[in-house]
Formats: C-alpha cells, sequence, structure tokens
C-alpha cells in the first residue's frame, strides 16, 4: 500500500479524511484556509508531521490570492493567517515549526516581488512534504537496527502513514523491520476516546501485512505481565529540550509499565518535533479537547449521563527518565538527553 496522507492537487490541498477510516477511505479537496482550519481541530488530518505538512501548504493556500501591494501589506496578511491556523491544535511542534518556516521563506525574501514571493512559499511548503517522506525512511532505517526477528511491539494512536505524509515514524520503524525480513506482530491499543489506534493504526498494518492484534487500553498492564511484549514504540508530538515528551494521552501510563516490567519503552520522532525553546515538560501545552468525545461513542451515541463533568485533555507528557532512546531521523538519541539532543540537532544545522 503506496498512499499519501497530504498533498497538493489541482490548485488545492488534498487530504485523507480520517474520521472516515477504516470505514472507507476518502479524499477531501481544501480551497480555502477556514475549511483547512476545520480538517485540523475535528481530526480530518492529524499526526505531527502531517500537521506540519497542512500548515505549510494552509500558509500558501491562505495567501496565494493576497491583493497585498507591497510586502508591509503581504506581512501583515500572513501573520493574520499563520496566527489563525496557528490556533487550530496547540500541542503538535511540527504545525508551529512548518509556519515559522514557511513565514520566514517571505521575511528574508521581502525585497523580490510579491509573485515571486508566493511561489517561494509554495516551494518551501512543497520542500517540508518532500523531507517528511524522506524523514520518515531515516527514521525507519536507525529504529529497524533495534528490532530484533519475531519482536512483539506495542503501541499507541497512530503513528504512521495517516500521522506524516507517506510512511511514519513508529510505524515507520516496523515497516522497516518487515522490509529486512524480519517477522513482527504488533499490539494496538484502542487509544480512547477517539480509537486512533482502533480505526487507523489496525487499517494501515493490516493493509502492510503486519500481524496485529487490537487490545484495550487498559489490557496493556496484563500483557506486559504475561510477557507478551518485547518493546514499545511511540510517536510523539513535542519533545522539549530535556527529552521530555508530549505524545496521546495514555503515553506516559505506557512508558510508567514498561520500566515495572523491564521493557524497553521508545519514542520515534523527526527532528523538527524537538522544542529547543522548551526546558522540559511541564511547559508543553496540553490541548484539552471537547467532552462530547469522551461522553460519545464517536459523537453518536451516548455513553454518559448528560452534563456529567469531563476532563479530555489530548495528551500526556512521558519524563526522559522512562524513555530508553528517542528515534530520529538524524540518529538515536540516547541519555543524558538534555546533552544528546542539543548536539545532535546542533550538527544537524550546520
Amino acid at each position: 500500500m503506496r498512499i499519501k496522507t497530504i498533498e497538493w492537487k489541482n490548485n488545492k490541498i488534498k487530504l485523507i479524511d480520517q474520521t472516515k477510516l477504516p470505514k472507507k477511505l476518502e479524499y477531501i479537496y481544501i480551497n480555502d484556509i477556514k475549511s483547512l482550519w476545520k480538517a485540523i481541530k475535528f481530526l480530518q488530518v492529524r499526526g505531527a508531521p502531517a500537521l506540519g505538512a497542512a500548515a505549510g501548504l494552509g500558509i500558501y493556500l491562505a495567501v496565494k490570492d493576497s491583493k497585498a501591494k507591497n510586502f508591509n501589506e503581504f506581512s501583515k496578511d500572513l501573520d493574520k493567517q499563520a496566527r489563525y491556523i496557528s490556533s487550530s491544535r496547540p500541542t503538535a511542534r511540527n504545525l508551529f515549526w512548518a509556519i515559522e518556516r514557511v513565514c520566514s521563506i517571505a521575511l528574508r525574501n521581502k525585497n523580490k516581488p510579491i509573485s515571486i514571493i508566493k511561489e517561494l512559499l509554495f516551494k518551501e511548503a512543497q520542500k517540508i512534504i518532500e523531507e517528511d517522506a524522506t524523514a520518515c525512511r531515516s527514521i525507519g532505517f536507525h529504529g529497524g537496527k533495534l528490532i530484533k526477528n519475531n519482536d512483539t511491539i506495542l503501541t499507541i494512536c497512530n503513528a504512521g502513514i495517516l500521522a506524516t505524509v507517506d510512511y511514519g515514524t513508529a510505524l515507520g520503524v516496523i515497516y522497516k523491520a518487515k522490509e529486512e525480513g524480519k517477522k513482527v506482530k504488533v499490539f494496538v491499543c484502542e487509544t480512547r476516546p477517539l480509537l486512533q489506534g482502533a480505526r487507523l493504526t489496525t487499517w494501515e498494518l493490516m493493509k502492510k501485512g503486519i500481524d496485529v492484534t487490537l487490545i484495550c487500553d487498559n489490557t496493556a498492564a496484563a500483557l506486559m505481565k504475561e510477557g507478551k511484549v518485547d518493546k514499545v514504540i511511540t510517536g510523539a508530538d513535542r519533545i522539549a529540550s530535556n527529552g521530555d515528551t508530549a505524545n496521546k494521552i495514555g503515553t506516559f501510563g505506557l512508558a510508567i509499565l514498561a520500566q515495572n516490567h523491564n521493557i524497553p519503552f521508545y519514542v520515534a520522532a523527526p527532528i523538527s518535533t524537538f522544542d529547543l525553546s522548551i526546558r522540559n515538560g511541564k511547559f508543553i501545552p496540553i490541548e484539552e479537547r471537547n467532552a462530547e468525545e469522551v461522553t460519545q461513542i464517536f459523537f453518536k451515541q451516548p455513553i454518559a449521563p448528560r452534563n456529567v463533568k469531563v476532563y479530555n485533555p489530548a495528551f500526556d507528557v512521558t519524563p526522559n527518565n522512562l524513555i530508553t532512546a528517542i528515534i530520529t531521523d538524524k540518529g538515536i538519541i540516547k541519555p543524558p538527553y538534555k546533552k544528546n539532543i542539543r548536539r545532535l540537532i546542533k550538527v544537524d544545522s550546520r
């Protein structure tokens, strides 16, 4: 299976509507910024790297028809649209990273005609997409070395094709292991409340011919106690400068369980997911989502009393001392994280 989660097609943003999976694979075409904002907010597109791709294309989409006559006018349009896209979801670093990266192109070329600046913004957005495809395969290359033949891996949420442009981070490691001829089994947490594991991860693993078993989220402890898990691999939405990692709610609990059972716990993410401006996980913004995600089954059938109070954070933070290693597109980072993260990213920026 070779699909693209997101791309520019026919002068529009083409993306998979992930709210329709696994029932059907359906694409939507977005030609205005409000529709993109809704697609991000309501998880038609999701996953940190995919959100980076969406944000990059979104900036171009938002200003490609700007009537600005000079750079000052154009810059105001650009800043306004950047703030708007940024307001869609607060946690995933790649969304903000892509916005900053594309907007910086405009600033560096402010003396050029507006039409040329628009072309450069589009090229940078396309470059982000191309680099994501390469980065994810590099993550797979490095992470595949950690996988042994006949390993059984536990994962949560979806950090695969659907969370990136076309390959995956945590699942990319698994795909690479299979490509190398290794036999791998995967347990997938359903990932309440929106069931990204059940709906998305199982779907793409089955399409890839991977031996996959779906479990309820609260089955993980029993699996580990029974010796049925060799490794845990998750994705990441934002990684602080000390290695503390925000990922889908429930990841922190898996890390605690893994440590208790002496099971390696790996995080897989591109360098673009690191946020060196954040000292530790306490400063990572955590999105709290609509109560109806918890009180209803996918917004269709109530499963809780009307007006019950709900706490629904979309992410939690796993402290660095619970993480065995972080698998990146530039290599595997091991403790001490603060020192080794800065060393790797500094080398990469040269």
